[in-house]
């Protein structure tokens, strides 16, 4: 958006991208002992130019060109009203917030920086009772259905009594609020393919290759990307779970080169998938929020029973994108968030104001003050 130069009563102003434009000139009658007097069909001539020249400088508007922001303007509601809504929420298992600030993570830092990277993200209800272990399937749950382990009841991975049915994954909220809404889940550890995605138009899963999630995370990435250029997806998670893998194999701590390493092949990864949505056609007739969130930490080799470390439940997660509040302090610590507000804020973002009846735990975060308002 083109930066208007300033008002021609300052001798020098900084704009909108922090550079200085020079300063509009005004015209100056001055009255010399040298020169004619004017006659009074002259001073008639002067007031009426002065008259169509003051209000264009005191606006600001000159003969010259403007010059262009470097920094493009935020996104508004009112500014995009038009334009189709899309979410992406990737998640990747097992990612301690301190390694992946010690990583080398280009692509996760951009999308951090087009909008906010919340720590200290809590994995459990704040003074919950529940008996839900450390490890992915209540973590999982909570991030794609949106309540806790109270209410979905997944306690361990062996989710012997899920309530799926009455807390459902995200997809099928998304589909009572618009059910032409396409979806889209792409993973490698099975249950959530088998037992907590519903309503997926493509449900994929990409079994490990012997025990390695590295080469099932290539795959789900091909898909993912293959199916952005070709599908028009409302909603899409891309679960990827190497760095978890490589952390029970190694450890899970920044110090740790093979767990480190996981964490940039994603990042890279995740590049590609990014890439594919800005190559997309109609781009520019869309809005992109994008989540990033991970299960819990880690802590030597395991994140079990770890509810009384927080390297375990103390985790992270970036709302990005089209859409998202820009946030240019780094990581926040307030408001509080928690692993439930991803689905809240995805679906806020998509629908607006969510249904009491829905029953959801999380509320919305990141995303600009006209989104969280149902259109």
């Amino acid at each position: 958006m083109p930066t208007l130069t300033t008002s021609c009563l300052s001798q020098s102003q900084t704009g909108h991208s922090g550079r200085h434009q020079r300063p509009t000139n005004c015209l100056r009658y001055e009255e010399s002992p040298h020169r004619k007097r004017p006659s009074g069909r002259d001073r008639l001539r002067g007031l009426v130019v002065m008259a169509f020249l003051l209000p264009l400088c005191l606006s600001g508007v000159t003969t010259e060109a403007a010059e262009p922001s470097q920094t493009p303007a935020p996104a508004t509601l009112e500014s995009n009203a038009n334009l189709t809504r899309h979410v992406l929420i990737i998640g990747l298992d097992g990612v301690r917030e301190d390694a992946l600030l010690k990583a080398e993570t280009p692509q996760i830092d951009r999308l951090a920086a087009r909008g906010t990277r919340f720590s200290g993200t809590l994995i459990r209800k704040p003074m919950g009772t529940d008996k839900a272990d450390t490890v992915s399937g209540p973590g999982w749950s909570n991030l794609l259905t949106g309540v806790w382990p109270d209410k979905h009841n997944v306690l361990d991975n062996k989710f012997t009594s899920p309530s799926y049915k009455k807390y459902p994954h995200f997809f099928s909220r998304l589909k009572e609020a618009r059910p032409d809404a396409f979806t889209a889940s792409y993973c490698n550890w099975n249950p959530i393919s088998e037992t907590i995605v519903s309503q997926a138009d493509i449900n994929e899963y990409s079994p490990p290759v012997n025990k390695d999630y590295a080469p099932a995370d290539v795959t789900n990435t091909d898909s993912c990307v293959k199916m952005l250029a070709e599908k028009s997806p409302m909603a899409t998670v891309l679960y990827l779970g190497q760095i978890d893998e490589t952390g029970h194999n190694f450890g899970f701590h920044p110090s740790v080169p093979q767990y480190m390493e996981a964490i940039e092949r994603v990042d890279a990864l995740i590049g590609r998938v990014l890439a594919a949505i800005e190559a997309r056609p109609q781009r520019k007739q869309e809005q992109w929020l994008i989540l990033v969130c991970t299960d819990h930490g880690g802590r030597g080799r395991n994140h079990g029973g770890g509810h009384a470390f927080p390297e375990i439940t103390q985790t992270w997660m970036i709302v990005s994108g089209d859409g998202a509040q820009l946030n240019k302090e780094g990581k926040v610590t307030e408001p509080e968030t928690a692993q439930v507000d991803v689905v809240a804020t995805a679906l806020t973002f998509l629908v607006g104001a969510l249904p009491r009846e829905w029953n959801l735990d999380g509320k919305p975060v990141g995303l600009l003050a006209k989104s969280e308002q149902a259109e």
